[in-house]
């Protein structure tokens, strides 16, 4: 399948692509607009190579002055909001909720227990997502 087929797929289709491309199932609440993104993302990376590690890191840092921003400069995060962290190979989306965060289909009340329920080990949450 080609990146830009995912356009075209109906929410079965692109369930049935991303158990194929990704491995796992796709959260149940998630999007059709945001698989198609994550799909097309994967799928051209995988055709064209993805980014190499360096222009990654100058992506990471682009804006970044040597001040870090406070929790209350950056805003809360907000209902529909996503968050993507890769660890061991692995993308883990977890969704901003009014009750919580969404990872797995299950409700979470802090980014830290779904930190460590990924990598098995304490970890500020909002340190593990970036924030």
């Amino acid at each position: 399948m080609r990146w830009t087929d995912v356009e075209t797929l109906g929410r079965e289709g692109l369930i049935e692509v991303w158990v194929e491309v990704i491995g796992t199932p796709p959260p149940k609440k998630m999007s059709q607009g945001f698989m198609r993104s994550i799909l097309a993302y994967d799928l051209q990376a995988r055709e064209y190579g993805d980014l190499k590690p360096g222009a990654l890191k100058r992506i990471k840092n682009a804006g970044h002055d040597g001040h870090r921003s406070t929790n209350r400069e950056r805003g809360a995060l907000k209902p529909g909001g996503r968050l993507i962290r890769d660890w061991n190979g692995v993308s883990h989306i977890v969704e901003v909720t009014e009750a919580g965060f969404v990872w797995q289909g299950q409700t979470h009340r802090s980014l830290s227990a779904i930190a460590r329920a990924i990598t098995g080990t304490r970890w500020s949450g909002p340190r593990f997502f970036g924030l």
